[in-house]
C-alpha cells in the first residue's frame, strides 16, 4: 500500500501549494510600486513619449511622467545626467529607458520591497536584468563621466538639483563602474542584479523590448512569482500533510 500513499500525497501537496499560492501569484503581478509618480494600478496610456512606448497597453505611468522622463534635467526628481559633462547619447537612452521600466513597467512585483522614504512606500530590488540589457548599458556609457559609483544617494542638492559632492572627482563611468554589474547593481543601490540568462529566456527582465512582439516581462513576472510563492509555503504544508497521514493511511488501509 505504501506506493498507492506517495503519489496521492503528491496529488495532495500540488493542490494545496496552488490554492496557498493562489492569493501570493496575485499580489506579485501586475501591479504598480507606491511612489511619488506611479499610478494606483496599471491601465492602458495610449500616449506614451517616445522609449516609453512598449508599455502602453498597460502601464504604471502617465503620458505626463513619460514626457518627463524624456528631459535633463527632469522636473520629476531634478535629477541631471549632465554633472560632469554632457553624456554620451547613447548612454542617455539608456537611463531613459531605465526610468521609463522603474516608472511604467506593472511587471515588477516579485522584487517590489518597502520602504521609507519621503519620496515613495516601496521600490523594487534585485531584479534580474537580462545579461544583454546590463552589458550594453555598461558599453554605452563607459566613457561618459560621472563622479559617483552610487547615484541614489550621497549627491549635493543645494542648488535644488543633484551636483557632485565636495572631494569627489569626475572621472570615466568606467573608472567608477569597472564591469557591467558594477554598474548595473551599484548605481541604483542593487535595483537591478545582472542576470546570467540571456533576453527571451523567459527568466530575466528586458529594459527594452518590441512592442509589437507583446511584453516578454509579463512571463517572467509569472515565473518568479510562482516560485518565490512556491517557496514560502514548504512549512506550512508540511504541517498539513503530517496531519492528514494517519488519517490517509487508516483508509488505505480499510
Amino acid at each position: 500500500m505504501a506506493w498507492r500513499l506517495t503519489p496521492l500525497l503528491l496529488l495532495l501537496l500540488a493542490w494545496t501549494a496552488s490554492m496557498c499560492s493562489a492569493r501570493n501569484r496575485v499580489d506579485l503581478l501586475n501591479v504598480c510600486m507606491d511612489a511619488k509618480h506611479h499610478k494606483t494600478k496599471p491601465g492602458p496610456e495610449d500616449k506614451l513619449h517616445d522609449q516609453c512606448i512598449p508599455w502602453r497597453k498597460n502601464a504604471c505611468c502617465s503620458h505626463n511622467t513619460s514626457q518627463e522622463l524624456h528631459k535633463d534635467p527632469s522636473l520629476l526628481y531634478n535629477f541631471n545626467l549632465d554633472h560632469c559633462g554632457k553624456i554620451e547619447p547613447a548612454c542617455q537612452r539608456h537611463f531613459i529607458q531605465d526610468n521609463c521600466l522603474y516608472e511604467c513597467s506593472p511587471n515588477l512585483g516579485p522584487w517590489i520591497q518597502e520602504v521609507n522614504q519621503s519620496w515613495r512606500k516601496e521600490r523594487f530590488l534585485d531584479v534580474p536584468l537580462c545579461k544583454e540589457d546590463c552589458q550594453q548599458w555598461w558599453e554605452d556609457c563607459r566613457t561618459s563621466y560621472t563622479c559617483k559609483s552610487n547615484w541614489h544617494k550621497g549627491w549635493d542638492w543645494s542648488s535644488g538639483s543633484n551636483k557632485c559632492p565636495a572631494g569627489a572627482t569626475c572621472r570615466t563611468f568606467e573608472t567608477y563602474f569597472p564591469t557591467p554589474a558594477a554598474l548595473c547593481e551599484g548605481i541604483w543601490s542593487r535595483s537591478y542584479k545582472l542576470s546570467n540568462y540571456n533576453r527571451g529566456s523567459g527568466r530575466c527582465i528586458q529594459m527594452w523590448f518590441d512592442p509589437a512582439q507583446g511584453n516578454p516581462n509579463e512571463e517572467v513576472a509569472r515565473f518568479y512569482a510562482l516560485a518565490m510563492s512556491a517557496g514560502a509555503m514548504p512549512h506550512g504544508i508540511g504541517l498539513l500533510l503530517l496531519s492528514l497521514v494517519p488519517m490517509l493511511h487508516l483508509w488505505l488501509l480499510s
